[in-house]
């Protein structure tokens, strides 16, 4: 300031501020609740007893049961909360309507250790994937996470994505934790993923038991996946606030580059696909070795199933 002295814009300052002076208040998007079975307390006990079930019979330890899920991951990391004038009935907010996406196919064990992950990204070739240049790449490789693009004109999973899943992460974490356990390789293992078309259909479940017929497939009942898969609340959450996260990072360094150049500028926002598809590897970096806490997993994978 002219006098010599600092001023630091806190949050409180802020919200008194937007408030006071503006008006203004904290506004939230809202969504209907989503739905479960009228008798959801039976559905979830018959899943129950069936995985132990499977797991007593079949002596399957946690080290060889796995929870794979999958989310959508926009490129434009938005809020579901806004600044806006008291009463205002249109509240918009930047990134709630953003399309642009691909998807995260992440894995955990039971016995805590977080699995590679698996992106997906539409298009028919590999440019449609991050590029090898993309900053924390290498990284990435260390990690084990592969990025695929969809062949088709979605960026949704496909029985070509999901056979890689399983033979390039799923099985060879398997045979690798029966390897550590003296386990024999007829071993039977436990995965337990939605019961979504892709998984459940006659295709995807015969090439299974073709080539990986000591896996077996436990599908998370209907419209219970937040109730009953440990991924979809209990670690999802953690990683996806990981990633708007870093993309946040991302737009700070980007406009403060921009500002320290030129203080008087006009910052501008790099929105293209190609910019935010190879920011998004180091997203998913920062996300697995945020996740990759084995107790933290531990408990969460206890807490989804007792």
């Amino acid at each position: 300031m002219s006098d010599g002295s600092f001023f630091r814009c806190s949050e409180s300052y802020a919200r008194k501020y937007l408030r006071n002076v503006l008006g203004w208040s904290e506004r939230r998007a809202t969504r209907a609740a989503k739905k479960v079975p009228e008798n959801v307390d039976e559905v979830l006990q018959e899943a129950f007893i069936r995985e132990a079930y499977i797991i007593r019979n079949f002596n399957i330890p946690a080290e060889l049961r796995v929870n794979t899920d999958q989310t959508q991951v926009v490129y434009q990391q938005g809020n579901k909360t806004t600044w806006n004038e008291v009463g205002a009935a249109q509240v918009p907010t930047i990134g709630l309507e953003e399309k642009r996406a691909f998807t995260l196919v992440p894995s955990i064990s039971a016995s805590g250790e977080v699995l590679p992950m698996q992106a997906i990204y539409g298009g028919k070739t590999d440019g449609s994937c991050p590029s090898r240049k993309s900053p924390s790449y290498a990284d990435a490789q260390k990690l084990g996470i592969r990025f695929l693009p969809s062949k088709t004109d979605t960026y949704w999973s496909t029985h070509e994505t999901m056979h890689d899943l399983v033979d390039n992460i799923i099985a060879p974490y398997f045979d690798a934790q029966k390897k550590k356990l003296g386990k024999k390789e007829r071993q039977f293992s436990l995965w337990k993923i939605d019961c979504w078309s892709v998984h459940k259909s006659e295709k995807f479940r015969s090439w299974m038991k073709t080539n990986h017929p000591y896996i077996i497939i436990l599908f998370v009942p209907g419209c219970c996946t937040g109730l009953w898969q440990p991924l979809d609340v209990g670690i999802q959450r953690v990683m996806k606030l990981s990633i708007k996260r870093s993309s946040h990072r991302d737009l700070v360094e980007e406009i403060s580059t921009q500002l320290d150049a030129d203080p008087n500028c006009s910052p501008n926002i790099e929105t293209s696909v190609k910019v935010v598809r190879n920011r998004s590897v180091r997203w998913l970096v920062n996300a697995m070795k945020d996740i990759s806490d084995p107790a933290f997993v531990r408990k969460v994978c206890d807490t989804y199933t007792t």
